[in-house]
């Protein structure tokens, strides 16, 4: 194997064991063993299991700025709340592939504070990047608090999606919705002129309906 190709095999075999059991309970030789490549071919581009964490974190990264920022099609001429919740959305796309990955993460953090600590410093400086891609200022103390907020909004919105069986996310869309409008002024992440954007033109915004309940989460998912 190519040194890219074996990075992509033990990623792919982390996140499958990580859908079956915590992430306590993966060790390196277990990701070796799964995915067929020794531990030294492993060692040139993980130095440990929390290496494969953030990896999960950066490819999910890529994912999303791979569609484009601020100025690309879909989201130019966007005020800042649609661009990010269609950045945000993207991201739920990026992760449907590893739903029982994330699904373990989170549950796993709720008795595993360091885990938790691990998950909420990864989970911030992804949202450093969502609100990059969303045109959205991520510099100085006012970035910092902005994408500590947005990781933990987004956790909560990954709740709802981990529960939300409908195809086109009617839940989670309308969830995510909720929490831009209530929680992007506290952040400092939209101004009064956000509320009067265009009409949307993006992905499908929920157009009446409540959003469901979510759980207090104070853990940050991928």
């Amino acid at each position: 194997m190519t040194s890219g190709t074996t990075r992509e095999a033990c990623l792919r075999a982390y996140l499958a064991l990580l859908a079956e059991r915590p992430p306590a309970r993966i060790d390196l030789a277990d990701v070796a063993a799964h995915c067929g490549v020794s531990l030294s071919e492993m060692r040139v581009s993980f130095a440990s299991t929390d290496d494969l964490l953030a990896a999960f974190f950066r490819d999910t990264d890529r994912h999303v700025l791979a569609a484009g920022g601020a100025d690309s099609d879909d989201l130019s001429g966007e005020g800042p709340r649609e661009r990010l919740f269609e950045v945000l959305m993207r991201r739920l796309d990026a992760l449907d592939g590893h739903k029982e990955a994330v699904r373990t993460l989170m549950h796993a953090a709720r008795t595993d504070p360091v885990l938790a600590l691990k998950l909420a410093r990864l989970s911030e400086a992804s949202q450093r990047w969502m609100l990059a891609a969303a045109g959205i200022s991520c510099t100085g103390l006012a970035g910092s608090i902005r994408a500590k907020g947005l990781a933990l909004l987004f956790a909560r919105v990954v709740e709802v999606w981990l529960r939300d069986e409908d195809p086109g996310l009617s839940r989670t869309m309308a969830f995510l919705d909720r929490q831009l409008e209530t929680g992007g002024k506290l952040l400092g992440i939209l101004d009064d002129l956000a509320y009067l954007a265009a009409p949307w033109r993006g992905r499908r915004r929920p157009v009446s309906g409540e959003a469901p309940a979510a759980e207090d989460v104070a853990v940050p998912p991928a």
